[in-house]
């Protein structure tokens, strides 16, 4: 399957089956992601050992990101599990309350909030269904009027509109999560609620005491993470996500695809992962066929530049996980024949970093003007393919590797394609003729094919990217 764009399926009851996962990995599964907010570590610890054997067997790439609950707020819980709430009602959030509520009085497990909120804010429970303007705050207890009522059950989330909840993105489950995490075999941490750069630098400082070189993936949710630090948080990270939920709730609907098109472009600028997240094929968790609206969300991110589109309870606990994945693939692969691959519309001006960014966009501009038909990068890190995948490009790059830590990672990358290889030659350019005749082995390459390689006189050393060669299969 020729698909671009990656593809990001979340685990659960519906997707957990070693025979499931494998059929997901086959209709076009690029990553998996484990929820921390759902599972046990042993539930996690099975899930994994499972992906990492089946894309043994079948020798696919396969990443594997762990999402940290992070700081969800939400009310406790019930007398009979839930309240009913009608419009004009008063309700009181007590953040001291432990005892069941009902629709007079209920807990919240965050005992700041009674600090983070004041007479005349807005608040948003169960992902805005539900709304409480603020009357007044005294000690823990917040006395709120039920602006939009509905049936509010246990621990349904709170979001402030327009943000400032002053809450810590990793909280002590968190840390304990990361911990977990160092001993097993993740790529990607995503980072719940991040409010700035500094909860991004904490999150990889604890990830590194742990012992793990896990990658970050910073979801963006705050309003004052697009609109005041969005940039460093992008340079900070390792990659970001357009979590569109609770971003929406926080920010408003209206304002949330405008923002998804920006933060894809400013992680192309930085040169970072991008992921479009929640609610892409909603319909399809209780429906087999996706609706047209669903479809054309899908094909805009792609056309945006994304490099992954994510699927959370349409694989994890919805009817239809492999149908999913099947018309998210099949839209992909639609998409990305529209996309725009302008290259010196993108990259004219810019000025490159570094030799290795160097030979990579010397790679891609020679490919799309002598009409290659791949590009393969011969890699320690993946540094050099995540520098060719920032650019829209049809030309397939064939990202070489023999660190196991770099093939699975570079399945995030849109347009790259990792290849594990143990390199027999002594040399570089012994390496080069490997990888076009193990190519060429697999049917991938053919007789008359034009090839840009790039790789380093430095064998085997991370950073040394610094020679380019066209080669004639």
């Amino acid at each position: 399957m020729m698909k671009y764009t990656k593809i990001i399926a979340t685990m659960g009851p519906a997707s957990a089956a070693p025979d499931m996962i494998e059929q997901l990995i086959g209709s076009g599964v690029n990553v998996f992601r484990l929820n921390f907010s759902h599972g046990t570590h042993e539930d996690h610890a099975r899930n994994i050992v499972n992906i990492r054997k089946i894309a043994e067997k079948l020798s696919r790439p396969i990443a594997i990101m762990g999402d940290l609950q992070g700081p969800k707020i939400r009310v406790s819980k019930f007398v009979n599990n839930q309240a009913e709430l009608a419009n004009g009602d008063t309700i009181i959030l007590d953040t001291a309350f432990k005892e069941l509520g009902d629709k007079n009085l209920v807990g919240v497990d965050y005992e700041n909030l009674a600090k983070d909120v004041k007479a005349g804010d807005m608040l948003l429970l169960d992902d805005g269904k539900i709304t409480f303007r603020v009357n007044k705050v005294d000690g823990t207890k917040i006395s709120c009027r039920v602006e939009q009522g509905g049936i509010l059950k246990n621990n349904k989330g709170i979001n402030k509109m327009g943000g400032g909840l002053t809450a810590p993105a990793l909280t002590d489950k968190d840390l304990e999560d990361i911990k977990f995490i160092a001993t097993q075999d993740v790529d990607y941490v995503a980072v719940s609620f991040p409010k700035d750069e500094k909860d991004i630098q904490f999150a990889r400082q604890k990830l590194v005491e742990a012992g793990s070189r896990a990658q970050i993936i910073a979801k963006m949710e705050r309003t004052e993470a697009v609109f005041q630090h969005l940039n460093a948080i992008v340079s900070a990270s390792d990659g970001v996500m357009v979590a569109r939920g609770d971003l929406a709730v926080e920010i408003g609907e209206a304002l949330v695809p405008g923002l998804q098109k920006k933060i894809i472009k400013v992680c192309r600028e930085y040169h970072k992962i991008s992921i479009v997240a929640t609610q892409m094929l909603e319909s399809m968790i209780e429906n087999p066929v996706a609706t047209r609206a669903e479809v054309s969300d899908i094909a805009n991110a792609v056309l945006d530049g994304t490099d992954a589109v994510m699927l959370s309870a349409e694989t994890a606990s919805g009817k239809y996980p492999l149908q999913a994945v099947e018309t998210m693939a099949r839209v992909c692969e639609e998409a990305e024949k529209m996309a725009d691959d302008n290259l010196h519309g993108n990259f004219g001006n810019e000025k490159f970093a570094n030799i290795q960014q160097t030979i990579s966009m010397a790679a891609l501009f020679s490919a799309y003007h002598l009409e290659a038909d791949a590009i393969i990068a011969l890699t320690t890190s993946g540094a050099t393919a995540r520098w060719m995948s920032r650019v829209i490009t049809d030309v397939p790059i064939y990202a070489i590797t023999d660190s196991h830590e770099a093939f699975q990672s570079m399945s995030m990358f849109r347009g790259v394609f990792p290849v594990f290889l143990k390199h027999k030659a002594k040399d570089s350019n012994g390496h080069v003729d490997e990888a076009c005749d193990f190519l060429a082995r697999q049917h991938i390459l053919q007789s008359g094919d034009t090839v840009i390689a790039t790789y380093g006189e430095m064998v085997s050393q991370i950073g040394s990217t610094n020679s380019l060669k066209v080669v004639k299969i």
